[in-house]
């Protein structure tokens, strides 16, 4: 979904049509504390974008309207409301593909190889866009690829509401001029280790064996070396037999904000619940908390429920009570910023 808090606020407030708006904590005049959640496209002109500290956000607003550009509008998060209407989308999602899963509460994988060529599968995207775009008044932008990592690097080529595709024949060749952080996983440490040995797009990597990105990488180096070739093997998946139901989401930026990794996880508990009544069940017994590190470290922490729970309330309570020590010294000692966390809940009835 295209700035998907953003635009939902848009639809829902003609007072902020057609303005720059930026979603998240109140700027309280340039000396809020919080974060930006979303900007719509308008509000990143300006240099605005998610997880950048409010104050930041406001100054950048202000330096915009001070040269003559419009003003941004500020607006608080509504978490319940976003986890609707993405219960709503997926939805429509999954009346149109049988193979769904949901990565968070804004993004999906699909898989269209039912089919059978690139040809009907964007004829199936198209078509769901359009459904989004009538029932929900939001855009969507969709890739179609072999595979998952170039589907998702075509989500990025044309935005807002777009649609990419990119065939087998033609991955290899679409990435090799693309820089380095197109790559899913290349954050700027990895990007600046590239760096120093003259490496800023994909075609600099490809006279590296896959050796010496393991040197470098470590483990992810061998999958690395598979993704600058546009090769990637990872299936769509659900929960097998609906074992588990869970949800995650990777930062576009390393964060350590805790108001905003905080939000992020509130979200993912509601559309988590979202997706448990969704799927015929009425309440869990058991959640965990996933929490990966930029340096690609993985923690999780899980909590039990005395009594069945189905409340979207006490699972992001629970949530929030073990993401706590992972900004200090207890789960998190040297401080590293947070690249992606995940809610799951198991025990389900």
């Amino acid at each position: 979904m295209d700035a998907f808090f953003a635009s939902v606020e848009e639809r829902d407030n003609p007072r902020f049509r057609g303005k720059p708006l930026v979603v998240g904590a109140d700027p309280k005049g340039g000396e809020g504390r919080g974060v930006v959640s979303t900007a719509n496209y308008k509000a990143r002109e300006y240099g605005i974008h998610s997880a950048m500290p409010i104050s930041q956000a406001w100054r950048f607003a202000e330096e915009a309207h001070a040269a003559g550009k419009p003003a941004a509008v500020f607006c608080a998060v509504n978490m319940k409301k976003y986890g609707e209407v993405s219960g709503r989308i997926m939805t429509i999602v999954a009346e149109k593909v049988p193979l769904v899963e949901q990565t968070s509460i804004d993004e999906a994988y699909l898989d269209l190889s039912f089919a059978g060529t690139y040809a009907a599968a964007e004829k199936i995207a198209r078509e769901i866009k359009e459904i989004i775009a009538k029932k929900e008044r939001l855009t969507t932008t969709v890739g179609i690829g072999p595979n998952r990592l170039i589907a998702k690097i075509a989500t990025e080529m044309h935005k807002p509401d777009g649609l990419t595709v990119i065939r087998g024949e033609e991955a290899a060749g679409t990435l090799a001029p693309l820089p380095l952080r197109a790559i899913p996983g290349v954050g700027p440490k990895t990007e600046a280790l590239f760096a120093r040995r003259g490496a800023r797009f994909v075609r600099d990597l490809l006279p590296f064996s896959c050796e010496a990105l393991r040197e470098l990488c470590g483990a992810w180096g061998a999958q690395l070396y598979e993704h600058l070739r546009g090769r990637d093997d990872a299936p769509v998946g659900v929960e097998e037999e609906a074992k588990s139901i869970g949800e995650q989401e990777t930062f576009e930026k390393d964060a350590g904000e805790p108001s905003f990794v905080s939000a992020r996880v509130r979200a993912l508990a509601d559309a988590v619940v979202a997706r448990l009544a969704r799927q015929g069940f009425s309440a869990f017994r058991r959640a965990v908390l996933t929490v990966r590190f930029a340096d690609f470290t993985t923690k999780t922490k899980s909590r039990t429920f005395p009594v069945a729970c189905a409340s979207a309330d006490a699972l992001a309570f629970e949530m929030l009570k073990l993401l706590i020590p992972f900004f200090d010294a207890r789960e998190n000692p040297a401080k590293k910023p947070i690249r992606l966390v995940g809610v799951r809940v198991e025990g389900l009835e």
